[in-house]
């Protein structure tokens, strides 16, 4: 004879199960991650623990370009955290700081622009993986310099991207930045 499940043991199961669910998405995800194009571009917020080997493995980030300012520290220990690994697995690092509320918001100069663009245009540097400490703002406007003088998108697909990264509309200001980097 069969026993039966009470209901009440079925839904202890079933919250058991939605809870580890929940548990391993939210471990396997990567903070506001972002692909700009494949094996080229990436932009994320700032990686955590496992975060940098699944984003060597699964994308095969060569270069990790940070856009934190050295006195950002939101997260204890996350700079040294993050040199450690770059160092220990072999890892291209960059610090390209671009500080906040430095700038117009948060959108980068002249010479950051010129470095990324660089840094790009050097094909052993891909894939690069962008990130500050939120993954929106500034690795957006980053992102959509190497977008527009690259050509491979023009300004209304990069200001869609940046916006889907920001999850904001652009303002008059953050429009004629991407305007100016057309010219």
């Amino acid at each position: 004879m069969k026993k039966k499940t009470s209901p009440i043991f079925a839904c202890l199961w079933l919250i058991i199960i939605v809870l580890f669910v929940i548990m391993l998405v939210k471990h396997f995800h990567i903070k506001n991650f972002n692909v700009i194009e494949r094996g080229i571009l990436y932009t994320s917020g700032q990686p955590r623990g496992m975060d940098y080997t699944r984003l060597l493995y699964k994308y095969h980030i060569a270069t990790f370009v940070n856009l934190r300012v050295p006195n950002e520290h939101r997260e204890e220990n996350w700079n040294v955290e993050e040199v450690e690994w770059m160092k220990s697995n072999g890892v291209k690092y960059v610090v390209l700081p671009i500080g906040k509320h430095i700038t117009i918001d948060e959108i980068p100069d002249v010479e950051a622009c010129q470095k990324f663009i660089d840094l790009l245009n050097d094909k052993t540097n891909r894939p690069v993986l962008l990130h500050d400490s939120s993954g929106k703002q500034r690795v957006a406007y980053l992102a959509a310099v190497w977008m527009l003088k690259s050509g491979r998108y023009d300004l209304n697909q990069t200001i869609k991207k940046v916006q889907q990264i920001t999850k904001k509309p652009l303002n008059e200001k953050e429009i004629t930045f991407l305007k100016s980097l057309t010219n």
